[in-house]
């Protein structure tokens, strides 16, 4: 049977298999697929991706996501996807961890009513925050970025959004690590890096607030 002719959820529980990733159970994989579904199909009309094929979603955004849903640390209530986009890797955490409430920040206007319509369609703990995440005044046990406009920026801008003890996790290359890591300052440990599969070069970075904020 060839790739296109089995259902995106065999494939892509195949695919987690090849990079020694536990596959997904039944409800979790329906999920995705629908997720699936609303990507291919806002694809079409808005550009929440460059990767456009159904393959590539699965192999290179899904399997991506939800490494990084499964390595982030045990006991976190709240998480941000600081510039959510298409929902990476905000929707496959809200999915695959549901004990963790997502906030997906997207301020393009198209690209977060297609995150309203996913967080509907797919009933997930999310709430969509349609303003750029730095105007944001709640605080978070981790934010995420992934892919973000002016990554430095971002993650500088993030590390306010971080409460005491909380986490930054960063989904990047190991050529640009360094220069995030300087970016959040000294108040973070890092972790040893995790690698992401499908690449290379592509990494987790995570890292804990190890100075508290003032009350």
């Amino acid at each position: 049977m060839s790739e296109a002719q089995i259902s995106p959820s065999l494939r892509l529980n195949q695919l987690l298999a090849q990079v020694d990733l536990a596959p997904l159970g039944a409800v979790q994989t329906a999920h995705f697929e629908d997720y699936l579904s609303l990507v291919l199909r806002w694809n079409a009309r808005i550009n929440l991706s460059a990767v456009r094929d159904q393959e590539g979603i699965l192999s290179r955004h899904f399997v991506e996501s939800i490494a990084c849903a499964r390595a982030l640390p045990d006991g976190l209530s709240t998480l941000l996807d600081f510039g959510s986009g298409g929902g990476l890797p905000g929707i496959p955490i809200a999915l695959c961890r549901p004990e963790i409430k997502v906030t997906l920040a997207e301020s393009q206007g198209k690209k977060a009513a297609f995150l309203r319509e996913a967080v509907r369609v797919l009933g997930i703990s999310a709430e969509v925050h349609a303003q750029r995440a730095e105007v944001l005044h709640e605080i978070f046990d981790c934010a995420v970025l992934r892919a973000v406009d002016r990554m430095p920026d971002a993650v500088h801008a993030a590390t306010r959004l971080v409460g005491s003890r909380g986490w930054l996790a960063l989904m990047t290359s190991g050529k640009e690590l360094a220069g995030l890591q300087a970016a959040a300052g000294v108040e973070f440990s890092w972790l040893p890096p995790i690698p992401l599969p499908g690449s290379t070069d592509r990494l987790l970075a995570l890292s804990q607030r190890s100075i508290s904020l003032p009350t």
